[in-house]
């Protein structure tokens, strides 16, 4: 029997039965045996190429070959070219249909490659049809028409419609003649950091986004790099953060850990393990920091999770250190592994790998909702974003739409290159903006260290809290599709309050607001932007509530403050009647503090109509500025 090693040693892990039915190879050519067996020998030691080329002079000895043919197959299998697969299997199967049809598997797995799952299926199930398969080689096939079937009712559910899946390989400045891969930036997209092999050596490395194009990546400046390997980063969104796994570092707790370094004046600083909360003698990798760096996401291979390497959060405590991790839960994690997880900008959208959830074959992308404390049903993202390979990370810009990846493709530059490409529409996370600018003393002009607070008014659910730096920068997003209260805190000082709606309409820039607080004295006063009334009533609206509390907080803080509420209105209709709704908004505002427990001595209110405008009533945008509830200071 003529060894079938191209086909066999293929068809080995595909679980293939050995062939014997009309077609004869006892009757093949012997000088085209003798080239199959060369072919073998040449596959044996890697060279696929030349093996081919003999594999097909000893199809032009004998045409009807069939094990030549299968054997080509197999071995463009082995280098992902699956329509060249293809088109020898099906040469196969045209000599003997009957004899080929033990090879449906391996045929199926090919047409699966290159997207056409009906075939697939229908091969499969041929397969399936063969009298008395081994119980190994149906169960491999039984989970390939799962996957195929899994694949035909997603195009389904999922039409592509006019979506394009059209990866652009972001070039020589990005990409090298070595391997790049874990792709991490800021939020507006200005840093991007990668992970560069060299010489077997894993580094960082970053290119800056400067009049339309990325400069040339150079290695992180710092202390960071190292002559151990350094993989896996992600950057907080404001750049000032920078965590990642080291695996065998001399003073970790296991194999693989997390590490952070920090943006100084001279660059990286020197990584710090982040500690026996969050790592153990298992595995640790793949972080994702959360926008508001409260929330940390990894993969780790700890004991009592549901598969492998399962997905946890650990949440960052008001004194800096970290909680114990949280595992995401049975909706998230399976009996198989999950790893590469990425908390989007909009702090909801979690995208992972998953090898235990049903899908194309291998580990494919998913994409989860987070819904109060617990995720929505994961999404697979469909082919061809997904394959039957294994993917790897996805990470996804502010902008909702534009994603990056790590692939081999054919105008790759060597090996894995970084890609950009579109998200189709239906695995988009919400696009987001973001606030950022300096918090500083009014008086003096110092930057404070302070809370920036971020709260949907809808739910009145707080969705982001940051704590500036040092001298009182801050960063936050803000995911389109909702409107929000934004409060800036810090005892001794009034609040600072403001409100984005981006329900409606979204702005086509992101917001830069300087912040002076006032501190607590008398006079002083501040725009409550977050009362809300109907027009033309005094009934407060319920989303009212976040900024009420806030006062209601500074009272208690500061037991001995006595403050005006004031009401202003527009110059719009009788100057009497606009005096009485001012009056009564400003009351309601008293009456809700008298009823949370302040007492009234210290609450006094009153309306001025539009005796006092902060800008022209002759447009809407200066009425609606005219329109006005204000906190002031009588006394401390």
């Amino acid at each position: 029997m003529i060894k079938k090693l191209i086909t066999i040693s293929i068809c080995a892990t595909l679980f293939c039965l050995t062939a014997q039915a009309q077609y004869d190879p006892d009757k093949v050519n012997k000088k085209a045996k003798a080239l199959f067996e060369k072919a073998y020998g040449i596959a044996m030691n890697g060279n696929y190429a030349e093996s081919i080329k003999t594999l097909q002079d000893a199809i032009k000895i004998e045409p009807r070959y069939m094990e030549a043919y299968l054997s080509i197959a197999g071995l463009y299998f082995e280098q992902k070219k699956y329509q060249n697969a293809i088109e020898n299997y099906e040469k196969a199967k045209g000599i003997d249909s009957s004899w080929f049809k033990e090879y449906n598997l391996p045929y199926s797995i090919n047409l699966a490659g290159v997207g056409e799952f009906q075939k697939a299926l229908k091969a499969i199930d041929e397969f399936l049809s063969v009298p008395n398969i081994n119980a190994q080689s149906k169960k491999a096939a039984d989970y390939r028409r799962k996957t195929y079937q899994f694949a035909i009712d997603y195009s389904n559910q999922h039409p592509a419609g006019n979506y394009k899946f059209a990866p652009q390989n972001m070039g020589d400045s990005i990409n090298s003649d070595q391997l790049e891969y874990f792709p991490t930036f800021t939020i507006d997209d200005a840093d991007f950091i990668f992970t560069r092999r060299v010489n077997g050596n894993e580094e960082f490395y970053e290119s800056h986004f400067v009049n339309g194009h990325w400069t040339k990546a150079v290695p992180l400046p710092g202390d960071i790099n190292s002559n151990l390997n350094e993989g896996a980063s992600n950057i907080s969104q404001d750049g000032q953060w920078l965590i990642f796994t080291g695996c065998n570092f001399p003073y970790g707790y296991g194999s693989c850990d997390l590490y952070i370094s920090y943006l100084t004046p001279q660059g990286w600083s020197k990584p710090e393990n982040m500690g026996n909360r969050i790592n153990t003698e298992s595995w640790e990798s793949a972080p994702s920091l959360s926008p508001d760096k409260r929330d940390l996401y990894f993969a780790s291979g700890r004991p009592g999770g549901y598969g492998g390497q399962d997905l946890y959060v650990t949440h960052q405590l008001a004194n800096g250190r970290w909680s114990d991790p949280e595992n995401l839960g049975p909706e998230i994690n399976t009996i198989g592994d999950e790893s590469a997880p990425y908390i989007h900008a909009d702090n909801q959208t979690l995208y992972f790998t998953s090898g235990g959830h049903l899908g194309y074959g291998g580990t494919d992308l998913f994409m989860a909702k987070k819904q109060g404390k617990s995720w929505s049903k994961p999404l697979n993202l469909g082919y061809p974003i997904n394959t039957i390979e294994n993917e790897g990370s996805l990470v996804v810009a502010a902008d909702g739409k534009t994603a990056y990846y790590t692939s081999d493709r054919s105008d790759t530059r060597g090996g894995l290159d970084l890609y950009s490409f579109e998200l189709r529409e239906d695995a988009r996370p919400a696009r987001t903006l973001w606030v950022k600018g300096k918090v500083f003393d009014k008086k003096t002009l110092k930057g404070l260290p302070s809370g920036v607070e971020l709260t949907d008014l809808g739910t009145r659910d707080v969705i982001s809290r940051v704590q500036t730096d040092a001298t009182g920068n801050y960063l936050i997003t803000l995911p389109v599709g909702k409107d929000y209260a934004f409060n800036v805190k810090r005892r001794g000082y009034l609040f600072f309050s403001e409100n984005f709606s981006l329900s409606q309409k979204t702005p086509d820039s992101t917001y830069n607001i300087d912040i002076p607080l006032q501190p607590i004295e008398a006079n002083a006063s501040v725009v409550l932007k977050n009362i809300f009334f109907e027009s033309g009533k005094f009934d407060l609206k319920p989303e009212s509530t976040i900024e009420l509390d806030n006062i209601f907080q500074l009272m208690k803080e500061n037991p001995t403050l006595k403050i005006q509420i004031s009401g202003h209105t527009d110059n719009v209709g009788k100057a009497a009647d606009n005096m009485a709704l001012s009056n009564n908004r400003a009351q309601a505002v008293v009456k809700y503090l008298v009823s949370k427990g302040i007492e009234q001595a210290r609450l006094t209110f009153k309306g001025y109509g539009a005796t006092q405008p902060v800008a022209n009533n002759t447009s809407e945008t200066g009425r609606a500025q005219n329109r006005r509830t204000e906190l002031q200071v009588i006394s401390q």
